[in-house]
């Protein structure tokens, strides 16, 4: 009995010394990882604050559609408010041109009433980050999201369903631009 009970006490040892090692190696992995890492909104390679740099960008009026230039207005209004909006006039440096298009889908319809009861907006643009003069394209790429809304037998209520749909595709849009964008800066020298 007693020899059993040493045993026990060298088998939990062991796997101390085994829980211990794991976690010094998963340490060493994670520290050594922690350098290639950087903040997003942090020192920038050139050394500018993000901010500065974001303030840098000029917002072009966006080309949209016929019927579909409210999207393009909230788009730019979003972008403009989230790339500097201190209010402050700063100097231009970049200048971001965009093309946009949104549909219409309604993927649920009303078996009696034959009427749509939900919509969904899906907007996608298409955006070019160029310096100034415009010879040289520092990144570009395409925005997609979607937005979906409550249809109503009141013409009016889903008429404002619809614009806040937009309003909120305008936002989650501007918020992918501005990080790709800042992803770019940041590494830029």
């Amino acid at each position: 009995m007693v020899r059993r009970a040493g045993q026990g006490l060298r088998r939990g040892a062991q796997q101390g010394v085994r829980i211990t090692s794991r976690l010094a190696c998963a340490g060493a992995l994670v520290l050594g990882l922690s350098a290639c890492f950087r903040p997003l909104y942090g020192p920038t390679a050139s050394g500018e604050s993000m901010g500065a740099l974001l303030a840098a960008i000029q917002v072009d009026e966006i080309n949209m559609a016929q019927g579909q230039e409210r999207l393009g207005h909230y788009l730019r209004s979003e972008l403009i408010f989230d790339l500097d909006g201190s209010g402050q006039p700063a100097p231009k440096r970049y200048r971001l041109k965009m093309q946009g298009s949104e549909t219409i889908q309604t993927p649920i319809v009303s078996t009696q009433t034959g009427r749509a009861e939900a919509g969904t907006i899906v907007g996608s643009v298409r955006y070019s980050l160029e310096s100034l003069d415009g010879l040289k394209v520092i990144t570009e790429g395409v925005a997609t999201s979607t937005a979906t809304y409550d249809r109503s037998i009141q013409r009016f209520a889903s008429q404002r369903a619809a614009r806040d749909a937009e309003i909120r595709l305008s936002k989650v849009l501007a918020e992918q631009i501005k990080t790709r964008i800042a992803s770019v800066l940041s590494a830029r020298p």
